[in-house]
């Protein structure tokens, strides 16, 4: 894509940037009072029957998913037009969602900034190795990788790790601002527990509040991590890497259902979002469906999605994510090809 292109695109975009107020204020309602309302449901479900309690709980999840895109637009400035107001919303909603809102403004930017960037890997986003350096990795750190790597870690552990522990500390060299930020954020969470264990008891917290965290946990590590790791990604070192690229190429088109997709405050539409993140959630269908050239992004549906979580290792060579079984064929591979040719050597002498 030649770089005029690039900009006619992104001026395409821009006139989608606009934030309505009334959007904005009907969206946290029509979120956070049906959060309340089911989650409180959920609770009195526990004296009719515990699955019934798991399936609001699981309703309940994805109120807490779409209060995380709230929270998610207000780091970008994109819920409104006043930084004051999206700091406060941004900071009310991180703390529903376990996320402080000056640590995940400074990460988040960070990966838009070097997404599908090679050479600036490291700060908001997943760890990723490509084919060579797995290959030259030491036993260690191929087994902890490997590790990481396995859906059952990765959204079974991993929303314990980040969504309890990870977002709990303050990131070396974080600003006052930030520090002060997660400080608020974590005793906030802390006395909200409190007052409603004091009400309904530990137990019934646990039951209640336990499913809605880890369900809405692994779906928020899920839709992030299957909207750049796609088959037929994008990924490029600094010399090569482009950010327009890196938004239509290296961000999936994740094509929900619409139910689904309201529940997730359709970023399904990555790579709009990843093109121009001052898009509120609201704007990002009507983006992507007013810009023909946005329709190319790769689509991918839940079905579909589903390959991904066999995607291990970044293949520089071929462009593509290949698993683990792959990287154990070629090297077998290469392994035989090499004992052939030593095999072939000493003939080619003794001719």
């Amino acid at each position: 894509m030649s770089e005029a292109k690039q900009v006619s695109l992104r001026k395409k975009v821009a006139p989608y940037e606009k934030t309505e107020m009334k959007s904005s204020v009907r969206q946290l309602i029509n979120t956070l009072g049906p959060l309340v309302v089911m989650w409180y449901a959920a609770y009195l479900s526990l004296s009719v029957s515990y699955w019934l309690t798991i399936i609001l709980a699981i309703v309940t999840s994805g109120f807490v998913i779409r209060t995380f895109i709230i929270f998610h637009d207000c780091t970008h400035q994109s819920f409104f037009k006043n930084k004051l107001a999206n700091k406060i919303v941004g900071t009310i909603t991180g703390i529903v969602a376990l996320v402080p809102y000056e640590q995940w403004k400074y990460s988040h930017s960070m990966h838009h900034a070097t997404s599908s960037n090679l050479d600036k890997r490291g700060t908001g986003d997943m760890w990723l190795l490509t084919v060579d350096e797995y290959a030259e990795a030491s036993k260690l750190n191929r087994l902890a990788y490997r590790f990481y790597r396995n859906p059952l870690v990765m959204f079974g552990i991993g929303p314990i790790a980040v969504f309890l522990f990870q977002y709990r500390f303050n990131r070396k060299g974080a600003k006052r601002k930030e520090r002060i930020n997660t400080y608020v954020v974590n005793i906030s969470i802390v006395s909200i527990y409190a007052l409603l264990i004091w009400a309904i008891g530990w137990q019934a917290f646990v039951l209640v509040q336990g499913p809605v965290f880890f369900v809405s946990g692994c779906l928020g590590i899920w839709l992030f991590y299957v909207q750049h790791q796609f088959e037929d990604s994008y990924f490029e070192n600094e010399d090569e890497w482009d950010y327009v690229k890196a938004a239509v190429d290296g961000s999936s088109y994740y094509k929900l259902p619409k139910v689904l997709q309201w529940f997730t405050g359709n970023i399904g539409f990555h790579h709009v979002h990843h093109l121009n993140p001052k898009v509120p959630n609201y704007h990002l269908e009507e983006a992507h469906n007013a810009t023909p050239p946005l329709q190319k992004a790769t689509t991918i549906t839940i079905k579909a999605s589903l390959k991904s979580l066999s995607f291990r290792l970044w293949d520089e060579e071929n462009k593509v994510f290949i698993s683990f079984s792959d990287m154990k064929r070629r090297l077998r591979e290469a392994n035989s090809k090499s004992n052939n040719t030593k095999a072939i050597r000493p003939s080619v002498q003794e001719k």
